[in-house]
């Protein structure tokens, strides 16, 4: 099962704790998790199912691609990085 992981700074605003789930891509993963966990589900997904655009992902180290269907793929052992893309100066 892949290994997702949430930020310090995603968890102040969203109860959300590292959790293991199945899937072959991370949409897929995502869901899982997600499923029972709505309010986290909604923080970072937008409407259309979309990575929200103050978010970022990262699986083993590297950006998700599809930020629109998540369809990246994602290995039994993956891990997967959950975060609030930060901006500004």
């Amino acid at each position: 099962m892949a290994k997702v992981f949430f930020t310090s700074n995603l968890r102040r605003h969203v109860d959300c704790a590292t959790a293991e789930a199945e899937g072959a891509t991370v949409g897929e993963v995502l869901a899982r998790i997600f499923a029972t966990q709505e309010r986290l589900g909604f923080y970072v997904l937008d409407e259309q199912g979309r990575l929200r655009k103050h978010m970022m992902v990262l699986i083993d180290g590297g950006r998700v691609k599809d930020r629109d269907k998540l369809t990246d793929p994602v290995a039994a052992s993956s891990e997967i990085y959950v975060m609030q893309a930060l901006s500004g100066g």
